[in-house]
């Protein structure tokens, strides 16, 4: 499982070939000054590389730095590196990260950026001074102030209170962030937000002011929840597991946005979230694309919350979507999973060394920017000591030995766990891993059980890639998830800590001519995104389902032939899960479906 997203996801890439440097300015000297010079370093016809380098001509050190040009209409960065990018419209501004502010007498940093757009920068300032060095730069911006602590917590309101920041000409004020955006103004440390509604979570941060204007980077984030309430909209407490995967580059061919689990519905109706995927480099934990995650703007159309992200507001992207939904709707839990069919390759040398895994995947979970915003963690190692996209042979204790780790450094407050295969064959990949051992130290698994057959046997036979039981004729035995759910309760896997895998995609052939499972086939039927895989909202028009075998549905139009779930087959399953007594159900995921949240509507409904 898993589809290879990488094509979609390098649109924010940044792998690009580099041609020859062209520069836009050589800056005159100042003895008391700094400069900002700009070159332009490579140019592919739809798309450039520029880089600006800020160097301390002065004769004191610069302890922080900040660049603002602007852009042509049309012009605009798209993602960068070595410092922190924002904009105001074609205003474009680039701070210092928190290991390269600081410039000795002399010394020189280079930031870089992909842009789109023929235009070049205009109107330079460095630290509000001139790039050029004839004005000395402004004074630093401030410190990031303390993370606030929360007291005094009533259903309506909740008592700030956080340690100053410095700066070298004095604070003047703190802006005071909810969610994200600002809610006040104080010049003290300490500040009360009232009119809260009850039951609710909030999340506050706070940034710094000096008496040249100048903002400083957000502190850290604290979440609170205020008191009284009901449960809020959604699943009550004790109910089944309702969880979708959230793909991290949905947000570009696909158009899809967190938004769109209000805007359909959905949102009322699940209880969790995977945010997927986080990748797994150098046996640590990821943020893989930084642009989609936490940086893109969003319009405030756009956006859950209705108001537009600004330039300067400490987190952008996804994750303040999410942050921006779990708001409107408390009751949602977000998981971040890591791996997936692409990144699982990481998780051997993990597995080498797993409390610094665990570590790693914990600071990512918590980095400060969006700590609210994450309840746990999930692990998608496709697969422990068997093949995927790659092949590991860490060994059967090695996925135990893991989830153990990850336990012991997240502690008991944190949910924890796993997308795990649901290969039931005799000595298949269920009985590569100890599943049964490692079902101690995580919440739950998400049995993934579908893409049992699909296209990569071009020549068939015909078979649905998710069946619920086996039928006659089914092409491998163990490959249904009746079997799978059996498998691991036999190992020691409570049925509660068992969900069902649903898929919103359908899996199909071309060249087929008989419309009863079993057939022949030429090869994989196309697809909008892949050939052989295509979403259940375009399948439902394109090609209605004919039939159902093994608890699931199949569709033959043409020569070609689908399987898929629907509404009905899903209502089926339920029913069964609910019999296993199992904790629920997960689907991949939420493009998929209808944008009225046809397939989240018959979990929802079936699990009740």
């Amino acid at each position: 499982m898993r589809f290879r997203h990488k094509a979609a996801a390098a649109l924010a890439g940044l792998a690009l070939p580099l041609a020859g440097m062209v520069g836009l300015a050589s800056p005159a000297q100042a003895a008391t000054s700094a400069t900002a010079t700009y070159t332009k370093a490579s140019d592919w016809g739809s798309g450039f590389e520029g880089r600006w380098t800020v160097k301390n001509t002065g004769t004191t050190t610069i302890s922080s730095w900040t660049v603002e040009w602007d852009f042509p209409s049309g012009t605009s960065v798209t993602s960068g590196w070595d410092a922190d990018f924002s904009s105001a419209g074609t205003h474009w501004t680039a701070k210092n990260k928190s290991w390269n502010g600081t410039l000795a007498p002399g010394a020189s940093v280079t930031f870089g950026f992909n842009g789109t757009g023929s235009g070049s920068p205009t109107g330079c300032k460095l630290n509000g001074g001139s790039c050029d060095g004839t004005s000395v730069p402004g004074d630093a911006a401030p410190s990031a102030p303390g993370t606030p602590t929360a007291s005094d917590i009533t259903d309506t309101s909740v008592k700030l209170t956080w340690s100053a920041a410095t700066d070298d000409k004095g604070i003047k004020n703190y802006d005071v962030l909810r969610g994200g955006t600002k809610v006040a103004t104080v010049t003290g440390t300490t500040y009360t937000d009232t009119g809260l509604t009850a039951g609710t979570d909030y999340s506050y941060s706070v940034q710094a002011r000096d008496t040249a204007d100048q903002t400083g980077p957000a502190s850290g984030s604290v979440a609170v929840r205020t008191t009284g309430g009901g449960t809020g909209p959604g699943p009550q407490p004790g109910a089944k597991v309702n969880l979708g995967y959230f793909t991290e580059w949905g947000v570009y061919g696909r158009n899809y946005h967190v938004k769109n689990l209000v805007t359909s519905g959905s949102a009322s109706k699940i209880t969790h979230i995977n945010y997927a995927f986080g990748n797994v480099k150098n046996g640590q934990c990821t943020v893989d694309d930084t642009y989609a995650a936490y940086d893109k703007a969003y319009t405030a159309d756009q956006s859950v919350s209705g108001v537009a992200d600004t330039w300067d507001q400490p987190l952008r992207g996804n994750f303040n979507q999410l942050r921006q939904l779990k708001a409107k709707y408390p009751h949602i839990k977000v998981l971040y999973s890591f791996g997936g069919w692409t990144y699982s390759g990481g998780f051997g040398q993990a597995a080498q060394n797993a409390a610094a895994f665990a570590k790693s995947c914990k600071a990512v979970v918590e980095d400060p920017r969006w700590a609210d915003v994450f309840d746990g963690i999930d692990i998608d190692w496709e697969y422990p000591n068997a093949c995927g996209l790659t092949c590991d042979t860490s060994g059967p204790a090695a996925f135990k030995n893991l989830s153990q780790a990850l336990r012991a450094e997240f502690g008991p407050n944190y949910l924890i766990t796993a997308a795990i295969t649901a290969d039931a064959s005799s000595g298949g990949k269920i009985d590569a891993a100890d599943y049964g051992g490692a079902a101690q130290y995580l919440d739950w698994y998400n049995v993934m059980t579908y893409d049992y057959f699909g296209a990569w046997d071009k020549t068939g036979p015909t078979a649905p890639h998710s069946p619920l039981t086996s039928y006659s004729g089914i092409p491998k035995a163990g490959f249904n998830s009746a079997d799978a759910i059996a498998k691991l309760k036999a190992k020691g896997v409570p049925a509660s800590k068992l969900l069902l895998g649903i898929g919103f995609y359908g899996r199909g052939w071309t060249g087929v001519t008989q419309s009863a499972p079993g057939g022949t086939a030429t090869g994989a039927a196309p697809g909008t995104y892949e050939a052989g895989i295509e979403d259940y909202k375009v399948l439902k028009s394109s090609c209605p389902a004919t039939g159902t075998v093994g608890g699931t549905a199949y569709a033959h139009c043409g020569s070609n032939w689908w399987s898929y779930d629907t509404p009905a087959t899903i209502a089926g399953k339920m029913t069964w899960a609910k019999n296993q007594g199992l904790g629920g159900a997960f689907f991949w995921e939420f493009s998929g479906d209808t944008s009225n949240g046809e397939l989240v509507s018959a979990i929802s409904n079936g699990l009740k």
